[in-house]
């Protein structure tokens, strides 16, 4: 049997599958092999993804424990009871940062109700954003505005009773 592995890894086809996460990405290791060129090749973490797709890949389709793994930042690779205490983790420092912003909202509220502070200002945009000024576009057949006070759409060419929009 140890001569069929020697010959699998002599063509790269061994490799030991390390894990699997909750999502079905499936992680292996290929350890340090001699081609039978005797060329050394290097030890590699690989994953092979449920969704091969590379334009669909999203971001947390492979857990940080895992990617940590991978990239080599840790040496062995995360176990289930670690993934789910990490999970559990993430959920409670969620729940703390909802407490802690509905705390803060009511505070918030608290100061404005007695006066203490002022709420701040809703400005209504009219206009193109570029222009110095916003109010709605007036367009007239003679230019208004020119250099740093041009106003886009502000003038229309002659001949034409309305823009095309």
């Amino acid at each position: 049997m140890s001569r069929i592995a020697a010959l699998f890894r002599r063509f790269r086809i061994f490799k030991e599958h390390v894990g699997t996460d909750h999502l079905g990405n499936k992680y292996f290791f290929t350890p340090q092999q001699k081609t039978w060129t005797g060329r050394s090749i290097r030890a590699r973490r690989t994953v092979e993804a449920v969704n091969q797709e590379e334009f669909e890949y999203l971001e947390g389709s492979i857990p940080m424990e895992w990617d940590a793994w991978i990239r080599g930042r840790r040496k062995t690779p995360p176990t289930v009871e670690e993934l789910l205490q990490n999970e559990r983790y993430r959920e409670q420092i969620k729940l703390l940062a909802q407490e802690a912003e509905q705390r803060d909202q009511a505070l918030q509220n608290q100061e404005y109700e007695e006066g203490l502070v002022a709420r701040p200002a809703q400005t209504l945009i009219k206009g193109h954003a570029s222009a110095t000024h916003y109010s709605p576009t007036q367009v007239g057949k003679e230019p208004v505005s020119t250099a740093n006070t041009f106003q886009p759409g502000s003038w229309a060419p002659p001949g034409g009773d309305t823009p095309k929009k």
